[in-house]
């Protein structure tokens, strides 16, 4: 079986660094929302600032005229298009784009919509939409059909404009409520890509190991979503219920379906993956803890120490750039491919839970 090698990696986040402060002027104040509701925002901010330490954001949007500057496709057009140079490659070399982001109600899907973006006559391509792990489980389809001989070359892409879901003219914001309103205050917008390609024993770099999905949620409620149904609502039927609002759970109803006994479901899952996938952690030299806040990352880093999981390789951008959502499990190692220093030997591993359904995801990368 071919070996799977990241031949080059790139990203796109928005318009410039907007510091917390500005939050509300960008994504908009929410004017006609109750009074009690614009109170707790007030308070909630100033709790969200302390427990995520997010300095910037990028949304791409213009403040003033209220028009967004991208979307998920020319994000990952963009973030594409640096992947392919990093790699030296140009975009007729793609033989399969997989493309992960949390959600999408467009047709035709985004993974081709991208192909024209890059002006690639004809490929193989899928889109996947799965809250935080899409963009794993994205590497994954990828790196197994390079693995399985099906491709030589595949573009894994992952983007997400959060702010198209939080900008206070989305909102009918009389039926706001405080678990669709406290997002605003720590997602954030960006893309990022991988050019895989297959590699040969004696290649250099940094190589796919193993890649890793679950889904733990079938005994739990939803801790994260909307109100849509499964089929298409009349558009204003949808927005006077409110039915279009993204929410997350947060607090008790959130805590005690994230923990269970002996541990968080994220630390029972990271388990999972690495007693089916062994890996040497006294070679780990990045862990990635795909979590939108600081405090939790904190925790599940407390956590993993019983694993022999360092808290020094704890690796996370957020304080520079928000939570991007799906594209953040690719970012980073856009960071660490051009801002680090890898030895032979040196392991990279991420691991996400997300809440929609508690589905999680992991990937196991070293250099060579």
């Amino acid at each position: 079986m071919a070996k799977v090698k990241v031949a080059g990696s790139g990203s796109f986040l928005p318009g410039k660094a907007i510091p917390a402060s500005e939050v509300d002027f960008y994504l908009g104040e929410l004017s006609d929302a109750p009074d009690k509701i614009k109170k707790w925002m007030g308070r909630i901010k100033i709790l969200m600032a302390e427990l995520l330490e997010v300095k910037y954001y990028h949304f791409a949007l213009d403040p003033l005229t209220r028009q967004f500057t991208d979307d998920n496709v020319t994000m990952s057009v963009k973030a594409a298009r640096a992947a392919l140079a990093d790699a030296k490659m140009e975009a007729s070399d793609v033989e399969l784009i997989v493309y992960g982001s949390a959600h999408q109600d467009q047709m035709p899907t985004a993974s081709v919509r991208i192909q024209e973006g890059l002006g690639i006559v004809r490929c193989a391509e899928i889109s996947v939409h799965a809250n935080c792990t899409s963009a794993y489980k994205a590497l994954m389809i990828a790196s197994d059909m390079i693995r399985s001989g099906r491709y030589k070359t595949a573009l894994v892409i992952s983007a997400g404009i959060s702010s198209s879901e939080l900008v206070a003219e989305y909102y009918n914001q009389r039926l706001v409520t405080k678990e669709e309103l406290f997002l605003r205050y720590f997602l954030s917008d960006g893309a990022a890509a991988l050019v895989l390609k297959a590699g040969t024993d004696n290649e250099k770099g940094l190589f796919v190991d193993y890649s890793y999905i679950e889904s733990v949620g079938g005994n739990k409620p939803s801790a994260m979503g909307n109100k849509r149904p499964a089929y298409w609502m009349n558009p204003k039927e949808e927005f006077d219920k409110g039915y279009h609002h993204l929410a997350q759970m947060f607090q008790e109803e959130l805590r005690a379906n994230f923990h269970e006994e002996g541990g968080s479901v994220f630390l029972h899952g990271l388990k999972r993956m690495l007693s089916k996938y062994p890996v040497d952690l006294n070679k780990l030299r990045f862990f990635q803890v795909n979590f939108p806040s600081k405090h939790i990352a904190e925790l599940i880093m407390d956590e993993c120490g019983e694993l022999g999981i360092p808290r020094s390789t704890h690796y996370s951008k957020m304080a520079t750039m928000g939570y991007i959502g799906p594209p953040m499990a690719l970012l980073c190692l856009d960071k660490i491919m051009h801002e680090e220093v890898l030895q032979p030997g040196d392991v990279v591993l991420s691991f996400v839970t997300e809440v929609s359904k508690f589905m999680q995801a992991g990937y196991i990368l070293s250099e060579k």
